[in-house]
């Protein structure tokens, strides 16, 4: 079992940065990939970027490549998701996911979600 809290939303300019971290409860954080999702009310929630659980492989929505960089320490459990260039399209609650697999994450098969975390860029 492992129970996932999100930070860093905000409030930011577009073209700004933002950093989100994802800190995860749970003695077995590290044999799991974890993802970013976020969701606009009114739309389904959209996969953003996954890591494997050794932090060697990452993956990327393509509206994201480029601008957002996922990492993780599994010393200290946590994932975070460092976010540049933001757009005004990317308003967005912002939600931590675990699971086996990037490629499960990718498609949607969440084992675990964080509650989510606000994020804003004004136009």
């Amino acid at each position: 079992q492992v129970q996932l809290v999100e930070s860093g939303g905000g409030l930011v300019q577009t073209g700004g940065s933002l950093r989100l971290s994802c800190a995860a409860a749970g003695r077995t954080f590290s044999s799991y990939a974890m993802a970013w999702f976020r969701q606009v009310p009114g739309k389904d929630r959209e996969f953003v970027a996954a890591i494997n659980w050794s932090g060697s492989y990452t993956y990327y929505a393509d509206s994201v490549k480029g601008r957002f960089t996922i990492s993780r320490d599994n010393a200290k459990n946590t994932v975070d998701l460092q976010m540049n260039s933001l757009k005004p399209e990317e308003t967005a609650v912002y939600y931590c996911a675990g699971g086996g697999r990037v490629e499960r994450l990718r498609d949607g098969r969440v084992d675990y979600w964080g509650q989510g975390t606000q994020v804003t860029v004004s136009s």
